[in-house]
């Protein structure tokens, strides 16, 4: 009997100024989405599962991670209550992006391949763009991917809800809620 295939959450985009054109509506579509990306985030650390936050640098090529989460954290930040209720912690992993696919020129294939990840959660921003891009190039890898429709954004409910209707239609992943999301045995560290 084949085991599961491990898995990992990939946080998309969430440590964000959010300081673009229709960045305010897009900071408040995410900020619906806190409790279901928390409960998220939760449950993968506890079952020792990889958190992979994969992040723009937003066109800042001399910052890192941990200057662009400090930057996102300040109070006056528009993004600041996203980026502080979903703060990374040791253990976790992160990646810069310079476009808007987490595969597009990033270590991400190789950091998936080490960890012997073949199921992929994407949550975060935006639905309808770099989520999408993020979910056809995952399948096109054959990986097995699921997004919750309750744990990512777009600037309005109808651009998420087209980009997830795509994802489901065309079958590059499975659109569920967060709550429906298991953990198969087997998916932590070690495993």
């Amino acid at each position: 009997m084949t085991a599961p295939p491990r898995s990992a959450l990939l946080l998309i985009d969430l440590i964000n100024l959010f300081d673009f054109e229709g960045g305010t509506a897009l900071a408040r579509a995410a900020e619906a989405t806190l409790p279901a990306l928390q409960r998220l985030v939760q449950r993968f650390r506890a079952g020792g599962a990889p958190v992979i936050y994969a992040n723009d640098n937003f066109a800042h090529w001399q910052m890192d991670f941990r200057e662009l989460v400090a930057t996102c954290c300040h109070p006056q930040a528009r993004g600041a209550a996203i980026a502080t209720a979903l703060a990374p912690m040791p253990g976790d992993y992160f990646i810069l992006k310079p476009k808007h696919s987490a595969f597009l020129a990033t270590p991400l294939p190789v950091l998936l391949a080490k960890l012997d990840v073949r199921r992929l959660v994407l949550a975060g921003v935006a639905a309808d763009a770099c989520v999408l891009a993020t979910a056809v190039d995952a399948n096109a890898r054959e990986f097995e991917v699921v997004v919750p429709r309750d744990a990512v954004a777009s600037r309005t409910p109808a651009l998420r809800d087209t980009a997830l209707d795509l994802l489901q239609r065309s079958r590059a992943a499975k659109v569920t809620t967060a709550a429906r999301i298991r953990l198969p045995a087997g998916s932590g560290a070690g495993s």
